[in-house]
Order: C-alpha cells, then structure tokens, then sequence
C-alpha cells in the first residue's frame, strides 16, 4: 500500500500546509510547473519525489524531470504528462501516450482545474490536483491525497489549501 500525495502548477510557490497534508503520504507526485528546483529540493527532501516538468519549467527542473513519466505503482500502471486534456479530449500526445502505455491512472496539471474523471471508453482513471500554487486565474489552491493498494485506487480526498487571492 502506498500513500500519495499529488500536486500540480506550483509556480515557485509552495505553501507550507502542503507538508502537513502530505505527513501521512509515502510519496509525492508533481504533475509539473514546479518554477524551479527549490520547490522540487523541498518537497524531494520531505517525501519520495517523482513529477514531470511543465510548460513554465526551466532548464533547472527540465535536466531533472522528464516531459511524461510511466512506472508501475503497486499493481497499477501510471502515466503522467503535464499537458495532457482530459476524458474524452486528450489532446494528440497524450492520446498517444495512453494508447502506448495503457495506463489505470492517467495524471496530468496545466489547466489549473481539479477533476477526477473515469474515462471508461479506455479503462483508465483521470486525476488533474488543480494548482497549488498563487500564480494563474484558479480561484482555490488544492492537491489530492489517495491510496494505491495492489491495483485498487481508494481513499481520494480533495484538499483545498486556501484561496489564490489570499496568498502575497
């Protein structure tokens, strides 16, 4: 069983209840626009660490994370892509990339909008956290928290961490 902490579109900003929202997680996903490695050195020096980099990554996070990621977590296969659409308007790559890899957990950020979708046409779990972070036109900063055990997914929360407009 592992415990995963997922987070997306950061911008350079990391707010510090993430940490405590990701006590409990063994590992922590970044769906890209971390802004620059400090953001990925403090959450990689917190938990376990794997991400992809975003449309607004530079060189720094770009030399660290690649463009899509595909692993085995537990018994389930997971893709991530920053820029990725959603179920059923994935845009060309990632149609691609889901075609290729035949995942059960699809991850992808940049459109700032949180979603969990079951695209049953392909048999695959969609997760997008929303931002995180205080740059973009989102109004509330989230990220999820959920389980993989074997192949099941469970536990989804949603956790808002406060409002975009709030933050300096």
């Amino acid at each position: 069983m592992k415990r995963i902490g997922l987070i997306s579109d950061t911008h350079n900003f990391l707010d510090e209840a993430v940490f405590r929202h990701f006590e409990n997680c063994d590992e922590i996903w970044h769906a890209g626009d971390l802004g620059t490695a400090k953001i990925a050195d403090a959450l990689s020096a917190f938990r376990p660490l794997r991400g992809v980099y975003g449309n607004i990554d530079g060189n720094d996070i770009r030399s660290a994370f690649p463009e899509s990621l595909a692993w085995q977590c537990e018994g389930v296969k997971v893709l991530m892509l920053h820029i990725g659409g959603y179920p059923p308007k994935y845009n060309p790559a990632a149609r691609l990339l889901l075609q290729q890899h035949k995942p059960q957990l699809f991850i992808s950020g940049h459109s700032h909008i949180l979603k969990v979708v079951y695209d049953d046409k392909i048999n695959c779990l969609h997760m997008n956290p929303g931002a995180a972070g205080n740059h973009g036109w989102h109004k509330v900063r989230t990220l999820i928290r959920f389980v993989v055990d074997g192949s099941n997914m469970t536990n989804c929360e949603i956790v808002e961490l406060g409002s975009r407009s709030s933050m300096g």
